[in-house]
């Protein structure tokens, strides 16, 4: 399961920070990992260097094998809690398709 992190150019990555958050995502989405080939992961910062409520933004975008990729969005204060609500989001909805994908065998 590959699992590359992107930002736009208002939010500074740190080597740091990108390890964290690929950990963060292993972890959460363990479950359907024989399934994942790959999982993106945008942040952005919606409202750049002039601050606001939840501007920040994360995308995940999650390639099964076979299927079409998935994505969901989520905006919050801070782009941990934009990241941990984009995994609720996404572990949800790979708990639907890993389903179906098992009923279907």
């Amino acid at each position: 399961m590959i699992i590359q992190i992107n930002t736009d150019h208002n939010i500074s990555e740190t080597e740091k920070m990108v390890a964290y958050f690929k950990t963060v995502i292993a972890d959460a989405l363990k479950h359907y990992s024989e399934h994942i080939t790959r999982i993106e992961v945008h942040f952005s910062d919606e409202n750049g260097s002039k601050g606001g409520a939840n501007d920040k933004k994360c995308l995940i975008e999650v390639r099964i094998e076979g299927k079409k990729p998935t994505a969901v969005t989520a905006q919050a204060n801070t782009n941990e809690e934009a990241l941990n609500s984009a995994i609720d989001k996404m572990a949800a909805m790979l708990k639907t398709r890993v389903g179906q994908m098992k009923s279907h065998h």
